[in-house]
């Protein structure tokens, strides 16, 4: 069986909803395309194998089950539905024990990124092979010890996020192609898109005409947001537009800046690297993917101090030289291209991102500042500080 490269993608219908299947790469070679998929994604399906030894192999340090959970949660994906797939498998016999060894050894894992486990994950065992437990509750006969839900059942009831279809447009693009004219594709995270709009594509500042919007393949009036779109439009060539372009309202456009200050949590750096200004990286932030370097160390928080009950009472150290694995830093961070973006309290799905390098993630953050508005870089006269 061949291994999934590109994001594929899928739509299907249940009774109550329409959904977009992103099928994300699990093989390591191809996170950088799995981190393009789950930033799209409001509901994660973890698909684990049952079978004795490949549930281990990707559970274990190192093993793609840990970093795809950590850059879903990381990339926004805060509902979950952890499939044990292969129960058929003669190593398994649609096993309980089984099936409840990888939900303990799981859960730890899951809380440990930052999943709320009781109230945002969901475990259930299926056959993808044989269809078992997935569009139909599986037979009483082949499994009954199961009283949960069927896949198809447990998405349907899954409450995603709510976002405004009259805020400020924000569409990130993620493909580009031509036919009959220029096509994007993206996700529209706020705001709605209407055949006949005009509209500004960011960050090269071109107006642009949306002249057709289609959605799972066929074309609408208007889209709103959370839907998986493609929109054709005039006023720019195929060849001038990148992924991580943004297509916005002209009204209110996004922020297109070169640099930014982001809170940093350090996941674990490549053996004897220090993390410092100089540090170079590889930035995903939405559908962006740019060369990045940590140009200055604002100042490192103090995690321990900070209670929850209080989230006004954490400690701020000194500004620091360099900080280790585990630590949460204020840094600023400067990209070599401008890049639209936003700030993480304004918009979530667009202020988010991972650090990589050499095939690895090192970190995970947040955009806290922008440069004020009409820059694209901080200038001499702004404080390096910021509330975070």
């Amino acid at each position: 069986m061949g291994k999934t490269v590109e994001v594929g993608r899928a739509h299907f219908e249940t009774t109550t909803t329409r959904f977009t299947i992103l099928d994300a790469p699990g093989h390591k070679s191809y996170v950088p395309n799995m981190i393009s998929g789950a930033s799209q994604a409001d509901i994660g399906v973890l698909v684990i194998s049952a079978r004795k030894g490949e549930f281990e192999t990707g559970y274990e340090k190192g093993g793609q089950t840990r970093e795809h959970v950590q850059l879903a949660k990381t990339l926004g994906v805060s509902k979950l539905i952890v499939v044990v797939n292969k129960m058929d498998d003669f190593t398994v016999g649609w096993s309980k024990e089984r099936f409840d060894e990888i939900e303990s050894k799981m859960v730890p894992f899951l809380r440990s990124s930052g999943y709320n486990v009781k109230k945002d994950v969901q475990f259930l065992p299926i056959s993808g092979l044989l269809g078992n437990n997935i569009k139909t509750k599986i037979d009483k006969n082949l499994c009954g010890w199961w009283n949960g839900p069927f896949l198809f059942s447990a998405m349907d009831t899954i409450e995603v996020p709510i976002r405004d279809p009259n805020g400020p447009v924000r569409m990130p693009i993620i493909d580009k192609f031509k036919d009959m004219g220029t096509v994007v594709m993206g996700k529209i995270e706020s705001g709605s898109i209407c055949e006949g709009d005009s509209l500004l594509l960011m960050p090269n500042k071109v107006n642009v005409k949306a002249l057709g919007v289609m959605c799972d393949e066929n074309k609408v009036r208007k889209a709103g947001p959370g839907e998986n779109v493609r929109v054709k439009l005039s006023g720019v060539e195929e060849e001038d537009i990148s992924a991580g372009f943004v297509l916005s309202c002209i009204a209110t456009p996004i922020t297109s800046v070169s640099e930014f200050n982001a809170q940093l949590h350090i996941l674990e750096l490549l053996d004897n690297a220090i993390f410092t200004a100089g540090y170079k990286a590889v930035l995903h932030i939405h559908a962006v993917v740019e060369e990045c370097e940590i140009v200055d160390l604002i100042e490192e928080i103090d995690t321990k101090k900070k209670k929850a009950s209080d989230p006004k009472k954490k400690k701020a150290k000194r500004k620091p030289l360099f900080v280790k694995n585990g630590a949460v830093v204020v840094c600023r961070i400067q990209v070599n291209n401008q890049i639209s973006i936003e700030n993480f309290v304004d918009f979530a799905q667009l202020g988010r991102f991972t650090l990589r390098t050499e095939g690895k993630t090192i970190a995970v953050g947040k955009v806290v500042a922008l440069p004020p508005s009409g820059h694209s870089t901080f200038s001499s006269s702004c404080s390096s500080t910021s509330s975070v």
